[in-house]
């Protein structure tokens, strides 16, 4: 008998060496959104969960935002079903995206995990595997970059976070379609993925970036990317708690009623390394509802300039309709909550 293919090798080892770390009682969940590289993963898991006694689901999320987009859930669900997961729900959202959402991509990734965190608890699932590949992790750090978000954007997405785990970080795009292809699964293609020159930025690095930058620096560039991000995990993870120790240490007071407000002690923070005191003012800023994904180095920048360089300037604005201000020694961040 052969062997599958190396891909579906790479696929199965991949869950396999995760799922070795969970109780063999636990469910385990894929978000699934009918694409070649969640489809993958959902084969994969079947596979090794049939070995390992592990109950499996499938979340796919229906964001209404494209046109057949039900159909193409019902078919998700429909492969997951074939591939003999065990739990296969569909839960459909809305996603608003006004100028306090970051965007339509932001906005639509804020309401997906949302809801998958709300079926992992309905369901009792405590792992949530996610599709991303190394491409996506390439891609990540590229758009990352752009913003100027420094090291923690560098690192790229974190192989687990929460409930949610990444086991295909070391896997290609086109290894997941081979798996697809190996177990005669028809994926979907999101078309806003094709649409390289006027589409989502994140579709113009995938189309014209990615392969400019393999063409002039030579192939290989998406695992360097990605080997940077796994290389700088660590220490950004190490920064960032410090910079939450710093944030609690520096916070004098929060207030929720009609708006959110944070009150941080300006010389607390300035006790504090700057790489520790710039990831601390984000931590406020997302904390008062700033959008994490359009929040970027000019706005931390300015917050910071309110404690090292104040004059007596006027309050800033921050992302998601967020403002902050000096005021009695003290940094206040407000945003309205209606």
């Amino acid at each position: 008998m052969s062997l599958p293919p190396k891909a579906v090798m790479a696929g199965r080892n991949a869950v396999k060496a995760l799922l070795a770390e969970l109780p063999s009682t636990d469910t385990i969940a894929v978000a699934c959104s009918g694409g070649a590289d969640s489809l993958a993963v959902a084969a994969s898991l079947v596979f090794v969960a049939r070995r390992t006694g592990h109950t499996t689901a499938a979340f796919i999320i229906d964001h209404n935002m494209q046109e057949g987009s039900a159909q193409v859930a019902a078919e998700a669900a429909e492969s997951c079903t074939k591939l003999g997961i065990d739990i296969v729900e569909i839960a459909q959202v809305h996603v608003a995206s006004g100028p306090n959402s970051g965007g339509p991509e932001a906005a639509a990734r804020n309401v997906r995990y949302h809801e998958l965190e709300r079926l992992a608890a309905k369901h009792q699932v405590e792992t949530v595997l996610l599709g991303h590949t190394i491409d996506d992790q390439a891609e990540t750090v590229l758009l990352g970059l752009a913003r100027g978000s420094g090291a923690r954007s560098l690192a790229g997405m974190r192989a687990q976070k929460g409930i949610f785990h990444r086991p295909f970080l070391g896997i290609t795009r086109a290894e997941t379609e081979a798996i697809c292809q190996h177990e005669g699964l028809n994926y979907w293609i999101d078309p806003t993925n094709l649409e390289y020159e006027d589409g989502p930025l994140r579709s113009q690095v995938r189309g014209t970036v990615v392969p400019m930058l393999d063409r002039i620096l030579g192939p290989g560039i998406v695992s360097t990317l990605a080997r940077t991000a796994e290389q700088l995990n660590d220490d950004a993870h190490a920064l960032e708690q410090l910079a939450q120790e710093a944030f609690a240490k520096a916070t004098i007071g929060t207030f929720q009623e009609d708006e959110t407000q944070i009150t941080l002690s300006v010389s607390a923070l300035l006790k504090t390394h700057h790489a520790i005191r710039t990831r601390a003012l984000r931590f406020a800023a997302i904390s008062a509802g700033s959008s994490a994904s359009a929040l970027n180095y000019k706005h931390v920048a300015d917050l910071d300039r309110l404690l090292t360089h104040w004059h007596g300037q006027g309050p800033i604005s921050l992302p998601g309709g967020a403002s902050a201000r000096r005021q009695s020694g003290n940094i206040v961040i407000k945003r309205p909550t209606v």
